[in-house]
């Protein structure tokens, strides 16, 4: 009779402690609120052709600043509350979640060990971004949604992060390929990956998006202007106003994106 109850009592906890091993505690708020942030933002960057079957968004966790927030290995489209996992410092899965994660969460992982002021991270292979990683062309802000690129757009070149095995099938799927990400990235919003995509950081989730999203508009308007002559860029002083303006009113854009992405479903 005792070894029934104990049977009984252990079935009845294994759903709960599972559910806690397989993500986020989505019983605390601030989770929970950004753990629902996360998953329109995958949405929304599928809806805005940002990402497609690939690509991915983070989080920073807000109870633990080593650790951070991404979907399992699904398509952003697909993404729901339940595919949120919660990862270390080095990109490894807490609480036991056996789910098959990103290949490339390393991109995530070395970029929040390497810029404390970074909160969310985009990864996305934009066509229109894709040749300015592949050419002697800059990507630099050509209008006022895009000032956050006056920091520059630097390269990624994953042949020298690789060291003495340069033939990698292009993914950052190591921490040292992370690193080498994170260190190009420096102290710019947004680095420029040869051959492969782009990343874009950001103080929130909402404003990463915006920068992910803005840096596809501003890479599609550049390739027109290019076709034209020489485009006249923002100025330094000109790309540091437009982003602090821009940014700030940065909201009025996610609450459009939100409902156009709800409403694609």
């Amino acid at each position: 009779m005792l070894r029934a109850s104990i049977a009984i009592a252990a079935a009845l906890l294994l759903p709960l402690s599972f559910a806690h091993a397989e993500g986020p505690n989505l019983q605390d708020p601030k989770v929970k609120a950004l753990v629902d942030e996360l998953v329109v933002a995958n949405h929304i960057l599928y809806n805005q052709g940002v990402v497609d079957g690939f690509g991915h968004i983070s989080a920073r966790s807000p109870l633990d600043s080593t650790h951070f927030f991404m979907s399992r290995s699904v398509a952003p489209s697909a993404v729901t509350a339940a595919d949120i996992m919660e990862f270390d410092a080095d990109g490894a899965v807490v609480g036991g979640d056996q789910r098959a994660p990103y290949a490339e969460r390393f991109i995530h992982s070395e970029i929040y060990k390497a810029r404390g002021d970074v909160t969310s991270v985009v990864h996305g292979h934009s066509p229109s971004v894709i040749p300015y990683g592949v050419s002697h062309v800059p990507l630099r802000p050509v209008f006022h949604m895009s000032g956050f690129l006056g920091k520059g757009t630097p390269i990624f070149e994953i042949r020298d992060a690789a060291g003495a095995e340069p033939d990698t099938d292009m993914l950052v799927k190591t921490p040292r390929l992370g690193t080498g990400l994170a260190q190009a990235l420096g102290k710019s919003s947004v680095v420029l990956m040869r051959g492969h995509g782009f990343t874009a950081v950001a103080y929130s989730v909402p404003v990463a998006v915006f920068r992910a999203v803005y840096t596809d508009q501003n890479a599609r308007i550049e390739s027109e202007a290019l076709k034209l002559g020489r485009p006249q860029f923002l100025s330094e002083e000109e790309a540091m106003n437009a982003q602090t303006s821009m940014e700030k009113l940065s909201v009025r854009s996610w609450e459009m994106w939100k409902v156009q992405a709800a409403s694609a479903k």
